[in-house]
């Protein structure tokens, strides 16, 4: 899971950050599913603003 930190509105670029630095490979081994979870959260709203979830 990874998170970001927003100034206002969602940018939807957590999930190109965990596929890009890799986060998900040291545990692609243990042969089960790996879901990736990204969460962007609002500096101004100190609150949830964006959410994806995706199954590699």
């Amino acid at each position: 899971m990874a998170e970001r930190i927003v100034e206002d509105a969602t940018e939807g670029k957590v999930l190109s950050q965990i596929k890009e630095k890799k986060y998900a490979d040291k545990y692609r081994d243990l042969n089960q599913p790996i879901y990736l979870i990204g969460v962007e959260f609002s500096k101004k709203e100190r609150n949830v603003v964006g959410f994806e979830v995706e199954a590699p």
